[in-house]
C-alpha cells in the first residue's frame, strides 16, 4: 500500500474518532440538558455548569478545527499536493507528517505564522 493511501486511511479514521468525540462532548454539555433552563439550581451549580459548558465548547472548537484540517489534508492527497507546505511549497519532513498528518505547513512557516 502506498504511503498516501495509508495516510488517507489514517486521516479518515481520525475523522471518525472526532465525530464520536464531538457527539460525546455535546451529550455531556450541561447546557444541552432540556431541564437546564427550568431548574432552580444554586449559584455554585450554575457556575460549575457554565465552566463545564465553556470547557466543552473549547474542546469542540479544537476538534472541529482538526476535523477541518483533516478534510483539507484529504483533498490535498487527492490533488497530489499533500506533504508540500502551502506557504513556501517546500516538502514537509516525513517525521512532521507522521506526527501531525493533517499539517499544511513546514516547521519554519508554522513558526513564522505564530509570531
Amino acid at each position: 500500500m502506498s504511503k498516501n493511501k495509508e495516510t488517507k486511511l489514517l486521516l479518515e479514521s481520525e475523522k471518525e474518532k472526532i465525530v464520536v468525540q464531538l457527539r460525546a462532548l455535546k451529550d455531556s454539555d450541561p447546557f444541552e440538558d432540556p431541564t437546564h433552563v427550568t431548574d432552580n439550581a444554586s449559584v455554585d451549580t450554575d457556575v460549575r455548569e457554565q465552566e463545564a459548558h465553556q470547557r466543552i465548547e473549547a474542546e469542540m472548537e479544537t476538534l472541529n478545527k482538526r476535523f477541518h484540517d483533516i478534510d483539507i489534508a484529504l483533498k490535498r492527497i487527492d490533488k497530489g499536493t499533500y506533504g508540500t507546505c502551502r506557504r513556501c511549497n517546500k516538502t514537509i519532513p516525513a517525521k512532521r507528517l507522521a506526527l501531525i498528518p493533517e499539517t499544511m505547513h513546514c516547521v519554519s512557516c508554522e513558526e513564522e505564522m505564530i509570531k
